[in-house]
């Protein structure tokens, strides 16, 4: 005898799901970004929101129970933000006494590594501009003070967790294509790809002007 199991079944064989996979629901803010992290259950999105306020003191605070690296991250991408203000599109004086506060949600889950430096600065530039970035659009990737985009890794855990968030675009370094090649193409239908190599290619893409 053969048991016919549809996945309406799960839930009464196995119980509960100990995992709930994210749905993108960001859409009217500005200041908050769709960022891609890979967990050891496989990939999620991760949102990053930053608000800014008059403050002779300009301090950065970094909340949400962020690892060294990542820390390291916001830092580097406020420190690009303020030397290259006109080329993404801030006005100078708009970062003049200001102090940043940059979140990520979940503070009870630790979280790490570089790949949410793209998702830091684009979120300082939303903010900053008072632009909204575009919806249903996730990234991920790690970025210097030269300007440019590395690639990062678990490219295909973090796609398949975008798509099941009903993400339908992704900013991604160039040298992560050939990892996409990798992804059997019926995984995925219904996303676009952006790689870029640098960081303002992808706020341009990110924050249409």
């Amino acid at each position: 005898h053969i048991a016919n199991i549809k996945p309406e079944d799960l839930k009464e064989y196995l119980g509960t799901s100990r995992y709930e996979h994210d749905v993108y629901d960001i859409s009217g803010y500005y200041g908050v970004v769709t960022g891609l992290a890979w967990t050891s259950v496989g990939g999620e999105i991760l949102y990053i929101e930053t608000s800014t306020h008059k403050d002779k003191g300009a301090k950065l605070t970094l909340t949400g129970n962020l690892g060294d690296v990542m820390k390291e991250s916001a830092m580097l991408a406020l420190e690009y933000a303020k030397s290259h203000a006109a080329e993404l599109g801030i006005d100078p004086t708009a970062m003049e006494d200001q102090s940043v506060h940059v979140h990520v949600p979940e503070g009870a889950i630790p979280k790490d590594g570089p790949s949410a430096g793209i998702a830091i600065l684009t979120s300082l530039v939303s903010s900053f501009t008072k632009k909204k970035v575009k919806e249903r659009l996730a990234m991920t990737g790690e970025i210097t003070l030269r300007g440019k985009l590395l690639p990062v890794g678990g490219i295909k855990e973090k796609v398949l967790a975008a798509k099941r968030a009903g993400i339908k675009e992704i900013i991604l370094c160039v040298d992560n294509k050939k990892d996409i090649e990798d992804i059997t193409p019926e995984y995925l239908k219904g996303l676009t790809f952006h790689f870029v190599r640098d960081m303002q290619e992808a706020v341009r893409i990110a924050i249409p002007q």
